[in-house]
């Protein structure tokens, strides 16, 4: 696998290991219901990375980037079955910071 990919190629490689390897995608609910759970597994090593809760010995060698994958390729599952293409979903979304929290950030006390 290259190194670096754009967002369109991981939901086409997504979409190729769901339909072979994977046999097929999990309805909608199933996922969203797993995607629950991977963003659960993330918050837990987070709490114990940056947080205030100590390890167990069932978290020792959890991975930070591997959870934060998990959590990835569930969300691209998502956007395969639903039709959404990520690109220029995340494409808008900027364009909509960009105008909705133009100063926003800039004029909270909070972040000086």
């Amino acid at each position: 696998m290259k190194k670096e990919m754009t967002i369109s190629e991981v939901q086409e490689q997504v979409d190729q290991w769901i339909k072979t390897v994977g046999v097929r995608y999990f309805n909608e609910l199933t996922n969203m219901t797993i995607l629950m759970e991977e963003v659960g597994e993330l918050a837990r090593i987070m709490s114990r990375t940056y947080g205030e809760q100590s390890f167990k010995e069932s978290d020792k060698g959890k991975d930070l980037g591997d959870e934060m994958a998990d959590v990835l390729w569930v969300l691209v599952c998502l956007a395969n079955q639903t039709g959404v293409d990520l690109t220029e979903a995340i494409k808008k979304n900027f364009e909509k910071k960009n105008i909705r929290d133009l100063d926003r950030h800039k004029n909270n006390e909070k972040l000086k």
